[in-house]
This record gives C-alpha cells, structure tokens and sequence, in this order.
C-alpha cells in the first residue's frame, strides 16, 4: 500500500544547504515532498504551499524573532516542526524542545536520518538527533536558583503576586519581577519552559518547591533554604 505523501518546507539563511536538503530528501524517500524551501520566515508564512504537514526550521535564523513564537505560530497552523542547527549543547536542544518543537537534527545528519525526523514528528513523536542524545542524556536538566530565587518562584507559583511577594519577603516589587525574570531565563537555558505561570507552578511543585495535600491543594510553600 503507498504511503501519503508528506508535503515539508525548509527555512535556512543558506541557500546551497536548502539545495542539499531538498536533493537529500528526494533521493532518500519518495513520499516526502519538498514543496517549499526558503531562506526567511515571512517567506514560509506568506508561501502558496503552507501550511505544510512538516517544517525543517533553522535554529538560528538571525531574524530577532524568538524560535517559541515561531513554533506556537507553526502550532496553530497545524504544522509541525523539526528544527536544524550546527549546534549540539544540551541545553539548547532542551530548549528548542520545549519551546514545542518535535525534533532536533544538527546539520550534518544524513539523509535518512532526516527523513526519519520527518515521519517520527508527523506522528506527534520526539526525536532528537543520534550526534546529540547520548549528550542530552548525560547532561540532566538543572536550574540552579538562589535561595532567595526559591522563595519567590514558590510563593509566585503557589498564587502569590509580585507586590505580595514583595511584601512577604521585604523586598521591593521590582526586586521580586528582577528574581522571576532570572529565575525563568535559568530554566530556559537548562531547556525547561516556565514562562507562564502554570508552566511554573508546575515546575516548582517538580522541583519540590510547591507542596500539595491530598487534594492537590497547596497548605505550605517549600522555601527553607535547601
């Protein structure tokens, strides 16, 4: 029985890579069609051909446009997303993961490893290049936050807002955004999204920082020094 054919788009700054792409593609699987390679995003957004089912996407566009906005747009469209970098940091392919992206390749992958990206992220499933996981894998995800950056991450997750922050812990209002700010960017950078507020609720009660009863309620805010 044949298989559908996959429509894809590629978003790269270099145009020789979106040649070698495509070419890869094609010789590599017969049902995955190219039907757009581009060097920009507004050039993906406003292409006849998308949506597509699936995005190959730069990592590093130089574009100023943050890569989250980027997926959530994908999102909404129904695309999915593989994103492409030379870079093989743990904590940037955490973060291109969860900012939604469902895989991650750096640029020298072969062919079917490309294509197994593709199909794996049609699916709804992860994958995250071979050249990276044993990396990822041995690299666990940490925040390292202050003790004071604790305090506040448990109070602003158990409901707290920043002026009452301030107010329990005797600091100014400005003081507690400045700790959420830098508490949120240390997360982002160890690949883990706490930027709303449920994200970060969650991530404290992970973390330990939240303590629930039987009822999934919060009767204490874990912020001892640990």
């Amino acid at each position: 029985m044949a298989r559908d054919v996959v429509r894809i788009a590629i978003v790269d700054d270099h145009r020789m890579l979106l040649t070698a792409l495509t070419e890869w593609i094609k010789s590599a699987a017969d049902d995955i069609v190219c039907v757009a390679a581009v060097t920009t995003w507004p050039e993906l957004l406003a292409h006849p051909e998308f949506p597509v089912d699936v995005v190959l996407l730069d990592l590093d566009l130089k574009d100023d446009l943050p890569v989250s906005i980027k997926l959530r747009a994908l999102d909404t469209a129904g695309v999915k997303t593989v994103m492409m970098s030379t870079y093989s940091e743990p904590a940037v392919v955490r973060e291109a993961l969860a900012a939604g992206a469902h895989g991650y390749i750096v640029k020298s992958e072969g062919a079917e490893t490309i294509v197994e990206a593709i199909r794996l992220a049609l699916a709804g499933n992860r994958f995250v290049s071979p050249l990276v996981g044993l990396q990822l894998d041995a690299a666990p995800a940490m925040a390292k936050l202050s003790a004071q950056e604790r305090r506040v991450m448990a109070l602003y997750g158990s409901g707290e807002s920043a002026k009452r922050i301030a107010t329990v812990l005797q600091i100014t209002e400005q003081t507690a955004k400045s700790h959420l700010k830098r508490l949120r960017a240390k997360y982002r950078l160890a690949g883990i999204d706490v930027g709303s507020k449920v994200a970060l609720r969650n991530q404290a009660i992970r973390d330990g920082l939240i303590l629930l009863d039987d009822t999934g309620r919060t009767p204490a805010a874990a912020t001892e020094d640990a």
